[in-house]
């Protein structure tokens, strides 16, 4: 089996995983059971309190549930909009993770060369890993803020306890980072190390190469001894050409004292 096979079943692999955490990062949206908490002071009745991001709830023993939306968007402290705010980034970036990675991937062959696919699904491996961290940043405050509000001695209110929707949120974001994080060492290793082979194989422009070599100094020193023979050949022809004008002027000189 080639490594291109090995790779190709990977990300098929990684695919599943991160559609697998993305769905359930997205069913924790409507799970109403984020807190919980159970009342049995009642003697006819038990009531169950329990609550979400958007909306608190309530149920009896009967079966009867009513749940009220939260009236003031506001009027929320800013952790819970924090939390809405990283979930939904979540949500986004694993949508178009997985748009890049159906791309990106081998099996596909929808992108152009390897290169160009390996670095589209480093794009997807990095949107799944980036949103994987935003879920998990998001659920484990709100579960952390739930668990020192149940152990704090002083916390005089209604004490809620970790709900079913927090669990599941916590499984979909590790498999989101899992998933990301092969996705971007097996991607990232191929696009970049293509890359770096491209820039190592590069021939710099004429002007940058004009280093002397051995037979640039041979021909230069050529040039210059024949420029060397050429002024002693020119400055050989002058003192010749003198040395006859002065022979004549003497024998013209002789001539007109007889």
């Amino acid at each position: 089996m080639s490594y291109r096979t090995v790779v190709m079943y990977m990300e098929i692999g990684c695919f599943v995983v991160c559609v697998s955490g993305w769905i359930l990062v997205c069913s924790t949206m409507p799970t109403e059971i984020w807190t919980w908490s159970e009342v049995d002071s009642i003697v006819l009745t038990t009531s169950n309190y329990f609550s979400n991001l958007w909306k608190d709830c309530i149920s009896d023993s009967t079966g009867v549930s009513d749940c009220k939306g939260i009236p003031s968007m506001l009027a929320l402290n800013w952790d819970i909009h924090m939390c809405r705010a990283l979930i939904i980034i979540c949500i986004i970036l694993a949508f178009f993770g997985s748009v890049l990675v159906l791309v990106g991937m081998k099996c596909t062959k929808i992108g152009g060369s390897e290169l160009a696919n390996a670095r589209v699904t480093f794009a997807g491996g990095m949107n799944y890993l980036i949103g994987g961290m935003c879920s998990m940043v998001a659920f484990s405050y709100y579960g952390n803020k739930i668990r020192a509000e149940f152990q704090d001695p002083n916390f005089k209110a209604q004490k809620f306890e970790i709900g079913v929707g927090v669990f599941i949120g916590w499984g979909g974001s590790t498999l989101l980072v899992v998933g990301g994080l092969i996705y971007s060492i097996f991607a990232g290793r191929e696009g970049c190390h293509t890359s770096s082979k491209r820039h190592l194989a590069y021939r710099f422009p004429d002007a940058y190469t004009a280093v002397p070599t051995k037979k640039s100094i041979v021909s230069s020193a050529g040039t210059e001894i024949s420029d060397s023979r050429k002024s002693r050949t020119t400055s050989g022809s002058r003192g010749s050409s003198i040395s006859g004008i002065t022979s004549s002027t003497k024998t013209s000189a002789t001539s007109a004292q007889v």
